[in-house]
């Protein structure tokens, strides 16, 4: 089994990594300690691959280093995100732009790249959030990238299906992880810790909780679960 993930060599991205196991590609954009720290945790089959997954090229490296070790993809995962913190009104436009295209325009980079190492029961994961759907203060390059790409993910679902390809979107609670400090600074272990405290079923998210879901939804018993957007979060995100 080979897995590449987009952005994973820390955070929800490197405990992907560690549920899924096998030959793991781990991609990742410039924070060199973080990806060694990762590859000595995952040992000999993990494989750093630096790349920007925002671009076109940067999407393509992380393929070509797969295809390049003579491996297909069996699940393909976009962890990637440019956590720039700003309100829309407030946000310069090219900055803006950029990160929307690596939080959400880059999913399609990314598929469209690794389709031809892919087969029938190959699976795409899209990491998004409830900042897709609801207002949150400066978090809106990422919310807003998070909702085209939900978007982008249904398209993609009605053209991957018939090649038996899915694709589905893994929307876990918050995790303090070094963009959710980058867009929340110094109040981000309180809003982590918050969250938990107020969360229905008692609990903060852990990592069991979304890897649990994402291997069952790459395993063969949920071959016809395709384009849906899955909530990990105890019951957050309901209301009577």
């Amino acid at each position: 089994m080979t897995i590449l993930i987009a952005g994973g060599t820390k955070g929800i991205g490197l405990e992907i990594a560690k549920a899924f196991g096998g030959d793991v590609f781990l991609g990742y954009h410039s924070d060199e300690a973080a990806a060694q720290a990762a590859r000595a945790e995952m040992g000999a089959r993990a494989h750093l691959v630096k790349a920007d997954a925002g671009t076109p090229e940067g999407c393509a490296a992380l393929v070509e280093a797969v295809r390049a070790a003579g491996h297909g993809i069996d699940q393909l995962v976009h962890c990637a995100v440019d956590a720039y913190a700003t309100t829309t009104l407030d946000a310069d436009p090219r900055r803006f732009a950029q990160a929307v295209t690596t939080n959400g325009t880059s999913l399609l980079f990314l598929v469209q790249a690794a389709l031809p190492l892919m087969k029938r029961g190959s699976s795409v994961f899209y990491l998004t959030s409830r900042g897709g759907r609801i207002v949150v203060p400066n978090y809106a390059t990422v919310g807003v990238g998070k909702a085209l790409a939900e978007s982008l993910m249904r398209y993609l679902a009605t053209e991957l299906a018939p090649k038996g390809i899915r694709i589905n979107a893994i929307a876990p609670s918050i995790v303090e992880t070094d963009a959710v400090r980058a867009l929340f600074g110094a109040g981000a272990a309180d809003l982590v810790r918050s969250s938990a405290s107020h969360n229905p079923s008692g609990r903060g998210v852990e990592a069991r909780d979304y890897t649990s879901l994402m291997r069952w939804l790459a395993s063969p018993e949920a071959e016809f679960v395709q384009g849906q957007v899955f909530f990990v979060n105890g019951g957050a995100n309901l209301s009577a």
